[in-house]
């Protein structure tokens, strides 16, 4: 009894988690929360979050490690990112990467992430208290980038995953493949992506899940004399509804830059009476300092409450 009790408190705090990241809102797609390692669909860095995660056509800095690994191949110097998250619900996740230029037109990268979800209290069937448990995920990456002639970008991005909460484990595989077309010396670039493309190894239940299978495209543009970057995301989980990401970047005042977006996916967070109309917006600064840049994002998130971002970036 105790063993079942144990597995049903783990269970049941992953399947929180995952609906806490899949959706809010009544009306919840009936996929919401069908996937495994949910902490995967969580958006990384200030400056892409910033615009509302509209950024698998611009992509072309660190932040490439999530949003279109092809753009990392635009990086011509070794380079690292260190990315903290203030999530909703007292989670905290982080990412930290390096990229290193191997040869002409070729990078390779490496990075790890992690989701801490807090803790949890477990209870028996007659509720009470038996103790704290808590539980996070790992992720280790290994991404590849390579530019084909002048105009053309492709990577991939090999992902071994780590779950754990209470005593059980899971563990998965997954690949990132992506490319990338840019014009008229950078100032237009379109992207493609499919993400999350694997499998569990071993879960935390009786039965495997699949993973959160995500396809994306994006452009990102920068019209002539003027200081701005426009970009704009359609995103479609195989488990839940497509997602519209537009966001900009103003740079007019060098070092500092200023970003706003919007992202539809915000709509889910809201109840049915909720008053709050924010959710889904992103708003962030940025600031270079030398070879560095510092960024910070605030996404507001209604009930849920709001998450905040700050990534740090530079040459090594």
């Amino acid at each position: 009894m105790k063993w079942q009790l144990c597995k049903s408190s783990a269970l049941t705090a992953v399947l929180i988690l995952g609906i806490t990241l899949a959706a809010q809102a009544g009306g919840i797609n009936s996929n919401a929360g069908t996937s495994a390692f949910s902490f995967l669909k969580i958006n990384p860095g200030a400056r892409a979050v910033g615009m509302g995660g509209a950024y698998t056509g611009l992509a072309d800095d660190e932040l490439a490690f999530y949003y279109n690994p092809a753009g990392l191949s635009s990086i011509e110097e070794r380079r690292f990112v260190g990315d903290y998250i203030s999530y909703f619900a007292d989670m905290q996740s982080g990412m930290v990467g390096l990229v290193v230029p191997v040869g002409i037109d070729r990078v390779v990268g490496f990075h790890v992430s992690y989701l801490n979800y807090g803790t949890f209290t477990e209870t028996d069937v007659a509720g009470n208290t038996l103790g704290d448990f808590g539980g996070g995920d790992i992720l280790f990456g290994v991404s590849g980038a390579m530019r084909y002639r002048y105009n053309w970008q492709l990577g991939a991005t090999m992902k071994f995953i780590y779950q754990k909460i209470q005593d059980f484990s899971a563990t998965g595989l997954a690949a990132d493949l992506g490319a990338r077309y840019s014009r008229e010396r950078g100032r237009i670039a379109f992207g493609a992506m499919v993400q999350n493309l694997g499998f569990q190894m071993t879960s935390l239940g009786d039965e495997k899940d699949k993973l959160p299978l995500t396809f994306r495209g994006g452009v990102a543009a920068q019209p002539t004399g003027l200081n701005v970057t426009l970009a704009a995301d359609l995103i479609m989980p195989v488990d839940n509804d497509p997602v519209l990401a537009v966001g900009g970047e103003y740079f007019e005042f060098k070092p500092l830059y200023v970003r706003l977006g919007w992202n539809s996916f915000g709509s889910n967070y809201r109840t049915a009476d909720s008053q709050d109309s924010w959710a889904g917006l992103g708003i962030g600064v940025g600031f270079d300092i030398k070879e560095f840049q510092i960024s910070y994002a605030f996404a507001p998130g209604a009930e849920l409450g709001d998450s905040h971002r700050i990534t740090f970036t530079g040459g090594i």
